[in-house]
């Protein structure tokens, strides 16, 4: 039975029990519309820790949109039958006003690997992951954090976080989880159309015949430009950002003389998804 705590002070004397007991405490921080592919973050946890923590907090410091604020899908009484099939031992749900309570004043930034792609396009974002990343591992004393290799760059932001200060969490990052048809699973997706999903895995497909051609010698400019006029003429509109950059520090690359990660946003209808694939 997965039991439901939503202060940090229930949460802290469980886990304070725990790990009298030495045991080792994984956590998996959530927003919630959980799908499989949280679930194998779970997974992930239950087979390396001792005792399972989902968070699902929908934080409103990482939206820059009120309406996608609103519109993020929540289902907590679904999350919680999920959780529990998977054995989970705590499902921690705060409030808001439990995570930032009245006087709220400090927020937590990250350089570096946090400017690019999605800092660029949604300012401060990753103000508002590293903040209440940071509140989570605190509240959660967790000593491993799971996270999906979906979100290339938040998990570039996390671990950079936790070197920073020192945080006594290690972070484990978990393979991208894809539907049949190669989409990346995503608590957005149910927004989609039935066109609309129809054509979703577009995305996925082109950025893979990008890197295969720049694997074979195509210059990566030539590469990407033609990976873009294919993704808009599958029925998505703006691309936001289709690039290639280094592993190390999510640095422009020109060519594969380093592991490099290509990663893409785009948007068909009023979802924006992204996405990203080791080159």
């Amino acid at each position: 039975m997965t039991e439901v705590i939503r202060t940090s002070a229930e949460l802290r004397e469980k886990v304070a029990a725990w790990k009298r007991s030495g045991m080792l405490v994984g956590v998996v921080p959530t927003m919630g519309a959980l799908h499989d592919g949280h679930l194998s973050l779970a997974r992930a946890a239950r087979g390396q820790s001792d005792r399972v923590i989902v968070t699902i907090f929908v934080n409103p410091m990482q939206f820059n949109n009120a309406s996608d604020l609103d519109k993020y899908p929540r289902d907590e009484a679904h999350d919680l039958a999920l959780l529990e099939a998977e054995g989970v031992d705590v499902l921690f749900a705060p409030g808001v006003d439990e995570v930032y309570p009245e006087g709220f004043a400090t927020k937590v930034t990250v350089g570096g690997v946090s400017e690019p792609l999605e800092g660029a396009m949604r300012p401060g974002h990753f103000d508002g992951v590293a903040t209440v990343v940071s509140k989570l591992f605190g509240m959660t004393q967790a000593g491993r954090a799971f996270f999906g290799e979906k979100d290339w760059q938040q998990l570039q932001v996390v671990k950079r976080l936790v070197e920073d200060l020192n945080i006594a969490t290690r972070i484990i990052g978990c393979p991208t989880i894809r539907e049949e048809d190669g989409l990346a699973m995503s608590s957005r997706n149910v927004r989609l159309s039935p066109a609309e999903r129809a054509q979703a895995p577009v995305l996925h497909a082109e950025m893979q015949k990008a890197a295969e051609a720049m694997r074979a010698g195509t210059p990566v400019a030539v590469a990407l430009e033609a990976a873009t006029r294919a993704i808009t003429a599958g029925g998505f509109g703006a691309v936001e950002y289709l690039e290639l950059r280094t592993v190390d520090g999510l640095r422009p690359a020109t060519d594969l003389s380093e592991p490099a990660r290509l990663l893409a946003a785009a948007w068909l209808g009023d979802v924006r998804l992204i996405d990203n694939i080791a080159v």
